[in-house]
C-alpha cells in the first residue's frame, strides 16, 4: 500500500479515551501546523464511532485556531441526537486546553428516496491529464530547496486538475477549479472510513481556488 495513504488511515484509527472521548495523532512531517483535512477527518470520524447503522449525509465545521502538529489532539464527541432515522453528533476538537476545530454532523439511515445530482461539467476526462505530481516535477529546479522538499512530497490523495495555475507566476483566474481526484489504493467499501478519506481531501484544493482571482500562489512566494 501507497505509504502516504496507509499514513492517513492510521491517521484515523482514533485512540478511545472515554466513552465519547477520544485522542487523534499527527505524522511527523515538520510541518508549521496541523493540515486541516486532517482534523476534519479525524473529528468525523470520531462522530462515526458514536454512530451505529447510519451514516453521515451533511456536516458543517469551523476552524478556530492552528492545530499544532506536536501535540495529540482530543475529540469531544456529543451524543445531541439519537432518533429512529437521524442522529445528530457536535464534535470539538482539543489541544492546550483551548477548542481549535468544531463540527456538527447529521447521520440517517440508508434508505431509498428521490435523487437528483447536478450536471456534470464538460471537462476532459483524467486520463488525457497529467496528475499534479507530474505537473509540481517539471519546475521543482526552479523552486528553493526548502519549498521543493515540501513541494515534492509522496501525496496520499491523486489529483488531476482540469485548468492548473502556473505555480511559478500565477496569473489571476476565475475562483472556479475542476479537478479529478481519487486515494492512490483501494480501502475498501467501508462508507464511514470512505467519507473520512474524502473529508480529508476536502481540504486539499481549497485555499489553492480561493486565491486564484488574485493572481498570487505559495509557490511563488507572493502569498
Amino acid at each position: 500500500m501507497d505509504q502516504s495513504l496507509d499514513t492517513i488511515l492510521q491517521l484515523l484509527k482514533l485512540e478511545r479515551l472515554e466513552v465519547n472521548l477520544f485522542r487523534g495523532q499527527s505524522p511527523n512531517e515538520q510541518r508549521q501546523r496541523v493540515f486541516g483535512g486532517q482534523v476534519l477527518g479525524q473529528a468525523l470520524m470520531g462522530a462515526c464511532y458514536t454512530v451505529e447503522g447510519m451514516f453521515c449525509h451533511s456536516f458543517h465545521s469551523y476552524f478556530l485556531r492552528p492545530g499544532d502538529p506536536d501535540t495529540p489532539i482530543i475529540y469531544e464527541v456529543d451524543a445531541a441526537r439519537d432518533g429512529k432515522s437521524f442522529a445528530s453528533r457536535r464534535v470539538i476538537a482539543i489541544q492546550h486546553g483551548k477548542q481549535i476545530f468544531n463540527l456538527a454532523a447529521s447521520f440517517q439511515v440508508q434508505e431509498e428516496g428521490f435523487e437528483h445530482q447536478s450536471t456534470m461539467p464538460d471537462v476532459p476526462q483524467p486520463e488525457d491529464l497529467p496528475n499534479e505530481r507530474e505537473l509540481r516535477k517539471a519546475i521543482e529546479d526552479k523552486l528553493p530547496e526548502a519549498i521543493r522538499v515540501h513541494f515534492s512530497r509522496p501525496r496520499p490523495i491523486e489529483i488531476r486538475p482540469v485548468n492548473p495555475q502556473d505555480y511559478i507566476d500565477p496569473a489571476p483566474m476565475e475562483p472556479v477549479q475542476h479537478v479529478w481526484f481519487r486515494a492512490r489504493k483501494g480501502v475498501g467499501d467501508n462508507i464511514p472510513l470512505n467519507q473520512c478519506i474524502l473529508a480529508y481531501a476536502s481540504d486539499m484544493t481549497l485555499l489553492d481556488t480561493c486565491i486564484r482571482p488574485h493572481g498570487v500562489s505559495w509557490v511563488s512566494g507572493k502569498l
